[in-house]
């Protein structure tokens, strides 16, 4: 079953910098939830504090509260590598493992999970990249690298990577950034199939695609330069870009700033 997601009262640290504040929301199952926001309001910090990845970074850190359901991610005790399990994440370029086939890179997770018999995992190797739409694509070259695929190709590889240790949220942060308008398109595609079984959180750049893909749609924005960002507003996609309740959130979709 899906989870939903509840923040409350989150802030985000580099050091002694913060780089969001306050920000609080929730996120439904089985729903895609788009960032959206000018450059540097924290929109990617945010995303990383949802499986605990900002953590990764050297002196980062976190106040608040994540709640996924009735477990609070950042409470003592609880194993960050566990998190990013249950909460998945797809990175703005693909990065498959270089010097791994396409076979291994989606069974990567699978093994580090302790999964060894062969018949398993093909079973869900093949169940994976069907649900990232690339299996027809590559059922004949399994045993190729996975960084020999096309760029679309490739971005897909890593979500099949990312659902196949059947996480329960997957976040995405600018996926199709790096792609042509065709793989950006199959992508897209790809989102509104996989919220039939994931809750999906999506940072963009791109104000058509949020409008696409969405159901709900958050605005950052930073109150000044040098000022850490914080969520404006939160609602249906479909009120964000037709009426907004704040000004600065028209401002931005209407391109007058950011």
């Amino acid at each position: 079953m899906a989870k939903r997601i509840d923040v409350s009262g989150l802030s985000a640290y580099y050091g002694s910098a913060k780089a969001i504040e306050d920000i609080s929301m929730t996120v439904e199952p089985r729903s895609v939830t788009a960032f959206i926001g000018p450059s540097g309001c924290g929109k990617s910090t945010f995303l990383r504090t949802l499986n605990r990845m900002h953590e990764v970074i050297p002196n980062a850190h976190v106040e608040g509260k994540v709640m996924l359901d009735d477990e609070n991610l950042y409470a003592s005790g609880v194993d960050p590598v566990a998190v990013r399990r249950t909460v998945g994440m797809v990175f703005q370029r693909p990065n498959p493992f270089p010097t791994m086939s396409i076979y291994d890179n989606v069974a990567a997770g699978l093994k580090l999970n302790g999964m060894r018999r062969k018949g398993d995992l093909d079973t869900l190797v093949e169940k994976s990249l069907k649900g990232a739409n690339l299996w027809n694509e590559v059922k004949d070259r399994l045993n190729k690298p996975g960084a020999g695929l096309s760029g679309g190709q490739q971005q897909r590889l890593c979500i099949a990577r990312a659902i196949a240790v059947e996480p329960q949220v997957l976040l995405m942060d600018e996926p199709c950034s790096a792609l042509d308008p065709i793989s950006t398109l199959a992508i897209e595609d790809l989102i509104g199939e996989l919220k039939e079984r994931f809750t999906i959180v999506i940072v963009t750049h791109n104000m058509q695609q949020a409008a696409r893909v969405s159901d709900r749609t958050a605005f950052f924005n930073l109150a000044a330069v040098g000022q850490p960002g914080r969520l404006i507003e939160i609602d249906e996609t479909e009120r964000i870009f037709s009426n907004p309740s704040v000004q600065a959130t028209e401002d931005y979709i209407s391109g007058r700033f950011g």
